[in-house]
């Protein structure tokens, strides 16, 4: 059960000298003219409902008229210098539809609606409390998976691009029971990726309503892709389990899919895939990686008995006894990284020398 697997609440880890350094050198950190406390002062709210009427946990705020005006006008200035470079060409043609504020989880997100009032095109992007442990997630996102990742972060608020997808409850629930055989293959392959993914890198709490699945129609088929979308809890448990997305409840019927339409040498086969494309995406990025990963060792992300408790865990699990010489959670993740990097170098220089 979760409330075993996991701590009940994870803290908020603020966002250090050096990390800033690294967020201002790669262009994640500008000056925004809005914050997240500001977003607080809403007057009033209604619940959001889904179109099953069902409570989604988001409720629409309302603010003061006197109020609402620079907040719309310095939400839609955050979207530009998000998406664009800031300048006024497109403002006029802008508008923030809504305002919500989840009520669910541990970031408490504002979730903004941003539409285009030539042609009603809309999208979203997202206003939260910064939080040293999201960031890494992010930025290891952004460097260690197939997807790239765009965010912003000033002082104390984050701002987050929206991810488009069917959120995973959702598509297990109303999507899934109605795929071809051929379908569910795909899907339980990109399941299989994505557990070895989170369990690499140490992202945990892959619950099914903190990822997306993306379809993708081909000329003769259609591809699916599985996409993380919370990312706050990043190497802070110090359980392994809570960083493999197959030991959660709510993804037993993608669980079940994998075990139902995979052998075991394909499943053998897409973790050693998604271990050698992790570790391409290092050698590839290995600067901006050692930055990052140096930021994280000197930082402290999570408990003294969390690291230790994880420690054991990943010892028993890859019987690599480097993890024990680890002394933070930064240092945790980069023996892991280097457990990965160096078995993909061993192997290929192993075939070049057999070649």
């Amino acid at each position: 059960m979760e409330e075993k697997l996991m701590s009940q609440k994870k803290p908020t880890f603020p966002i250090n000298e050096r990390l800033t350094k690294y967020l201002a050198k790669h262009n994640r950190h500008t000056k925004i003219p809005v914050f997240y406390d500001d977003l607080l002062r809403f007057s009033g709210s209604i619940v959001v409902y889904d179109r099953h009427d069902e409570d989604t946990l988001w409720v629409r705020c309302y603010y003061p008229d006197h109020e609402r005006t620079e907040i719309d006008n310095s939400l839609k200035r955050v979207y530009t210098i998000l998406h664009s470079d800031g300048s006024d060409d497109s403002f006029q043609y802008l508008n923030v539809d809504a305002i919500d504020y989840c009520t669910f989880g541990n970031s408490k997100p504002f979730r903004v609606k941003i539409r285009n009032i030539l042609n009603d095109s809309f999208t979203y992007f997202y206003v939260k409390k910064a939080d040293a442990s999201r960031i890494y997630g992010l930025e290891f996102e952004h460097i260690l998976s197939p997807h790239r990742i765009n965010f912003l972060i000033y002082k104390d608020t984050l701002i987050e691009e929206h991810i488009a997808g069917i959120p995973g409850d959702v598509f297990i629930k109303e999507h899934l029971p109605d795929c071809d055989d051929r379908a569910k293959i795909q899907i339980a392959k990109q399941f299989v990726k994505f557990n070895e993914r989170c369990t690499l890198r140490l992202l945990g709490d892959m619950r099914s309503y903190n990822y997306v699945i993306i379809p993708t129609h081909d000329f003769d088929h259609v591809a699916y892709q599985i996409r993380a979308i919370d990312f706050d809890q990043q190497c802070y448990e110090g359980k392994l389990k809570v960083y493999r997305p197959q030991f959660f409840k709510e993804n037993f019927e993608m669980v079940q899919l994998v075990t139902n339409k995979l052998e075991h040498s394909s499943i053998d086969q897409y973790r050693r895939e998604e271990r050698s494309q992790v570790a391409k995406r290092l050698i590839t990025s290995q600067k901006r990686y050692r930055e990052l990963i140096r930021c994280m060792i000197n930082d402290h992300v999570s408990t003294a008995e969390n690291v230790k408790m994880l420690k054991k865990d990943l010892v028993a699990f890859s019987k690599d006894i480097r993890f024990k010489r680890a002394k933070t959670m930064g240092n945790i993740l980069k023996t892991a990284l280097d457990f990965v990097k160096r078995n993909y170098v061993d192997v290929n220089t192993k075939e070049r020398m057999e070649f």
